[in-house]
């Protein structure tokens, strides 16, 4: 069984960087078809996904957030990180990391596993 968990600072002002680590278990990052996602929630909205970096290394961005989005991995701590430079309140969230075996899935928010979500909120 694979578990996921989320962490960073709850805080951050507007126009500084959001940082978020996930950390696997039970499962390796580098294991075939596995694509790993960044989502999030915003208040009285649905699921957004922000991006996703594949068991390969390849990383892939909703475009409306590509230019302030990184997705990096430590494989050695089996962690994968977002990077969300230029926060303004509107990326006020409860941001997720999630698991699904194929592109279609993770596209389509239909993930097999899935962290408890840590709430970020971008205030000064």
């Amino acid at each position: 069984q694979v578990h996921m968990q989320e962490s960073g600072p709850g805080l951050v002002k507007p126009s500084q960087t959001l940082s978020l680590t996930c950390t696997v278990s039970g499962g390796s990052i580098t294991r075939n078809n596995g694509y790993w996602s960044w989502i999030r929630q915003p208040p009285g909205k649905g699921l957004e996904w922000l991006g996703a970096i594949r068991y390969s290394g390849e990383t892939y961005y909703d475009p409306s957030l590509k230019s302030r989005t990184s997705i990096s991995r430590d494989t050695s701590k089996n962690q994968f990180t977002l990077q969300l430079s230029s926060v303004t309140p509107e990326d006020t969230a409860v941001y997720y990391c999630a698991n699904a075996n194929t592109y279609y899935d993770t596209m389509n928010l239909s993930y097999d596993y899935r962290g408890q979500g840590t709430q970020v909120t971008v205030s000064s």
